[in-house]
């Protein structure tokens, strides 16, 4: 089972140090304000909306807990409702300091129109959406291995540095980034566990290609495209050659 995790983060890591160097070049590029509002903006919208097929948003995801409240020991864990308890908070968490930053370069409080959906992380979405939703326990647990890019962004984000605006974008990436760097792996384990036959890994690996490629785009453009298309190509493939 070791090996299958090894292979899926291994199938994963190409795409997500291209995402890396999109985060990067967008942050030494000094972008300019209205350039840091737009990635923020979209950014918010993905914070309260998780992953399609696992959870359904923040507050649907609350309002399941409140419900099972009184089933704990019971149908449901104490164990397990305190750990989507923590999720939840931490989840939350990565919105208010996002928020906290958009708030202080806006200069008036943040609401729900100051975030939005862009095309490519709907069609992100309805990829995602279509793997977690098949019927198919290999397609949806590909889903969560994709999910975060493997902290790429936020592990780029934490090395800022200049004033106060890169500070507390650095500081909010820091708190993301150790919620959620072990993410992937926790997912590759879980994974694993559902792969039988070469051929559910084959179709894994496949969906796992397929997310992280959109991914790709979903990022470019929520940093207003600091790469070109070629320049993708180029970074996927260096990335593809080091994996060997």
């Amino acid at each position: 089972m070791k090996d299958i995790e090894q292979d899926l983060i291994a199938t994963a890591l190409p795409y997500w140090e291209t995402e890396a160097t999109i985060v990067r070049r967008f942050f030494t590029s000094k972008p300019a304000r209205e350039e840091h509002i737009f990635w923020l903006k979209a950014q918010l919208w993905k914070e309260l909306h998780p992953v399609d097929g696992y959870f359904t948003g923040l507050q649907k995801e609350l309002n399941n807990l409140v419900r099972s409240f009184t089933e704990i020991d019971k149908t449901i864990g104490r164990h397990r409702y305190h750990s989507l308890l923590v999720q939840l908070t931490q989840e939350f968490n990565h919105y208010v300091l996002m928020a906290d930053v958009l708030e202080y370069l806006l200069g008036h409080p943040v609401s729900a129109e100051d975030t939005f959906q862009l095309p490519q992380e709907k069609i992100l979405g309805d990829i995602r959406r279509g793997y977690a939703n098949s019927g198919s326990a290999v397609e949806k647990a590909a889903v969560l291995v994709t999910e975060g890019g493997g902290a790429r962004m936020f592990r780029e984000g934490r090395k800022l540095k200049g004033g106060r605006l890169e500070r507390m974008i650095a500081g909010a990436m820091e708190v993301v980034y150790r919620d959620e760097k072990n993410h992937y792996k926790d997912a590759a384990r879980e994974a694993a566990r559902t792969v039988r036959t070469k051929q559910d890994l084959a179709r894994m690996k496949k969906a796992v290609q397929e997310v992280s490629r959109q991914r790709i785009h979903m990022r470019n453009e929520m940093f207003k495209e600091p790469l070109t298309n070629a320049e993708i190509k180029s970074c996927l493939a260096f990335h593809l050659r080091a994996r060997g």
